[in-house]
């Protein structure tokens, strides 16, 4: 009787185990379809200081082919791009908007995200709001939550990762 429980256990932990891997395989291959679609990425948050990960991961992804839109309220100038102000001053498309800002500001980017056309919205690694994610999915985005685009895209084996 004992053995019968433990291989109930185990086959459950065996099913439990398939349907995690097949979750991962389907949120892999998500990641790799938002990477083979994007050729615009707006940054919200991008940093001129290269101490910052808002500096080195938009110049990493500017490096694996990616239009980086730096968006900072001081504009400027940035990986040699102009540097929006704001989201909606941006009059190209928009594939991605990367958030390197707080989750407090995310429920409103999500909305000029939409407002905008993007495709996808992406909070950095540490960025959580189930405000944006809910505004972002009613409008038909895919939206990434703590997870940093530059890692992935490294972890995904599409480029050799950022510094």
């Amino acid at each position: 009787m004992r053995s019968r429980s433990l291989s109930r256990a185990s086959s459950s932990s065996k099913s439990k185990s398939k349907l995690l891997e097949m979750m991962e395989e389907a949120q892999r291959e998500q990641l790799l379809n938002i990477y083979a679609q994007t050729r615009t990425i707006a940054v919200i948050g991008a940093s001129a200081d290269a101490s910052k990960a808002a500096h080195k991961i938009p110049r990493y992804l500017q490096s694996q082919g990616y239009r980086i839109l730096p968006v900072n309220p001081r504009g400027g100038e940035l990986f040699g791009e102009h540097v929006f102000r704001s989201l909606t001053e941006i009059d190209v498309p928009v594939d991605v908007v990367e958030v390197f800002r707080p989750a407090q500001e995310a429920p409103e980017i999500a909305r000029q995200a939409i407002a905008i056309g993007a495709k996808v919205l992406w909070l950095q690694l540490g960025i959580f709001s189930e405000e944006a994610r809910r505004i972002a999915e009613a409008a038909g985005l895919t939206v990434v939550m703590n997870r940093c685009m530059g890692a992935t895209h490294a972890l995904l084996g599409l480029g050799p990762g950022p510094d």
